[in-house]
């Protein structure tokens, strides 16, 4: 065992390493309807993503989204990954929802789905 990530109150359903920065970031998502990026080395929680109204079952990081209009506003999240990588998650709430991980906030929320999104 390397290392213990604590702070969700729920069980984990999905995890994916960031393909940036060496693997170095981790992000969960859980029961307790968050979503959590990690830094590997600390164990330390970077950020707590809100919106799922249920659990968040599955996710992703993609470098799908360009994100060259944020007013020169950083904070210390903004360092981690550079312009553009996103976070997709699916939800028992029957949403798809993405998340800029350089801003922290959410961009876009996809429905459509008549059940849970698992994959």
């Amino acid at each position: 065992q390397l290392q213990i990530f604590n702070g969700h109150t729920n069980g984990v359903y999905g995890i994916k390493f960031s393909p940036f920065n060496g693997c170095r970031y981790l992000c969960s998502g859980s029961g307790d309807n968050t979503i959590r990026l990690w830094n590997v080395e600390t164990p330390k929680s970077l950020h707590i993503f809100n919106g799922h109204k249920r659990t968040v079952w599955c996710i992703d990081i993609s470098p799908l989204q360009s994100n060259n209009n944020n007013d020169n506003k950083m904070n210390n999240i903004g360092v981690i990954g550079g312009n553009g990588y996103t976070i997709c998650s699916g939800s028992w709430d029957n949403t798809i929802r993405t998340w800029d991980i350089e801003t922290t906030k959410q961009l876009n929320i996809f429905k459509g789905h008549e059940h849970w999104i698992m994959s």
